[in-house]
């Protein structure tokens, strides 16, 4: 092995495989996004089996196993699929879910039996189906423009093309028709055409498909990158992105780990398509468990981030409420701090966490440590003042607007505290007149 390349490696043969893949991902994902975003990601599942009836039709139809006659059948086979699910669900009122399992898998079925009545005439090998054909991408090639490309690359690439423009150009509607329906059709753009030009796009993408990834794992590219994707950000059109990123790693990694790993451990290289849809699952695994967005570790690191946050700001308006308390003749007792027991006693938290939160207090000069004992410095004093005042602005707004009982405004205004603004401060200021004096007669501290 030359690097992360092995040695054997043809970029004349194992480029053009690449190329298919990454085209083959980068289309099916573009469109999947949207089916991701309507909640129909199992339409593009029901559109790969549907595909066979029509294969075998046309083959019936022409008695010919031309390309032009063949994709044509499964495109109108796709949009037949697309078509009886959305009318047996409006018409029937019978759930999304259900309407697809009944008409993929009789559409299914009946490209089975017509396989089987054209099986001695036509090669349909259930291993192309199920795995596609993407080793053989670089035999069968054409010209073009005195260019030498495999078909399927110039099928994908114009496949791919076709669906840029397409959404490219009619983005905000798919956008509006996908999160509004019947806003977008009362602004004169038919949510029904939208779906249907959808349903066009998608069924075309998995024909093309058929013989790169097979009639079963497009769905996985169709389905897989946009949903990881989602994990990442929460913006359609950064979702779109970072699903073709996905999409194209998914395709590079798939054809290395189908190539290197199994020749690393001894055994021979197993199906590139099949290895795609296994590399799109490990970056789904991976985008699950630290999506900025909805990662598994990521949220609960930011719930730890919050919740230490909020501690700061307890312990800073603990110590300035220490502060008010103590007389204005003790200052030698008001200066001295307080420790770290006595905080985590007053505040009625654990002793570990307190301490960690602390240091990172004293780092952020919030707080100084004199001998143990912890003060306010003038930064911290500042805020402490915010966290007293916006709570104690929150209980006098829960007594004379919300009507809530005294006894049980305090734990209210404990988690309100957290996430005021300074306008939302000004605003309750306003919505108190200006009182001085909280419901327990508490000096309301100035702003500034």
């Amino acid at each position: 092995m030359n690097g992360l390349w092995p040695d054997d490696w043809s970029w004349q043969l194992d480029g053009w495989i690449i190329l298919a893949g990454v085209l083959c991902a980068l289309s099916s994902a573009l469109v999947g996004n949207f089916l991701v975003l309507r909640k129909l990601s199992l339409l593009g599942d029901a559109i790969s089996h549907a595909v066979l009836p029509g294969l075998a039709i046309a083959f019936l139809v022409t008695a010919s196993r031309s390309s032009w006659p063949m994709f044509l059948g499964a495109v109108i086979a796709g949009l037949v699929t697309a078509g009886a699910t959305q009318w047996i669900r409006s018409a029937g009122k019978v759930d999304e879910g259900a309407s697809l399992g009944v008409v993929f898998t009789c559409l299914f079925a009946l490209g089975l039996v017509l396989i089987v009545q054209a099986a001695d005439r036509v090669d349909l090998d259930p291993g192309c189906v199920l795995y596609g054909a993407i080793e053989t991408t670089p035999l069968d090639q054409v010209s073009w423009l005195g260019w030498r490309m495999p078909r399927v690359v110039w099928v994908l690439g114009t496949v791919l093309l076709v669906n840029v423009l397409v959404l490219g150009v009619l983005y905000k509607e798919f956008q509006l028709s996908s999160f509004d329906p019947s806003m977008s059709t009362a602004l004169g753009i038919s949510a029904h055409g939208m779906h249907s030009l959808l349903m066009v796009l998608v069924a075309v993408t998995a024909v093309a498909s058929f013989e790169s990834v097979g009639n079963i794992l497009v769905v996985a590219m169709l389905v897989v990158p946009p949903a990881a994707a989602q994990l990442i950000s929460d913006r359609l059109g950064r979702v779109i992105a970072w699903s073709l990123i996905l999409a194209a790693f998914s395709a590079v990694l798939g054809h290395w780990l189908a190539t290197v790993v199994p020749r690393a451990m001894g055994y021979r290289a197993v199906s590139t398509s099949a290895m795609i849809a296994v590399a799109a699952g490990l970056l789904f695994c991976v985008c699950f468990l630290v999506g900025p967005r909805q990662g598994v570790l990521s949220r609960w690191w930011q719930r730890r981030a919050a919740a230490a946050e909020m501690l700061a700001e307890d312990v800073v308006g603990w110590l300035y409420r220490r502060e008010e308390k103590l007389a204005a003749a003790d200052k030698a007792s008001r200066e001295a701090g307080a420790g770290p027991e006595e905080l985590a006693s007053g505040l009625g938290v654990a002793l570990g966490p307190l301490r960690r939160n602390l240091k990172r207090l004293v780092r952020r000069g919030t707080l100084q440590n004199v001998a143990g004992r912890y003060q306010l410095t003038a930064a911290g004093r500042e805020e402490g003042q915010r966290v007293v005042r916006a709570h104690r602005l929150w209980e006098q707004y829960l007594v004379e607007q919300a009507e809530v009982p005294l006894s049980r405004i305090h734990e209210h205004a404990e988690r309100f505290e957290h996430v005021t603004t300074a306008r939302m401060r000004e605003a309750l200021a306003e919505q108190t007149d200006g009182t001085e004096r909280d419901p327990h007669g508490s000096r309301i501290p100035p702003e500034h």
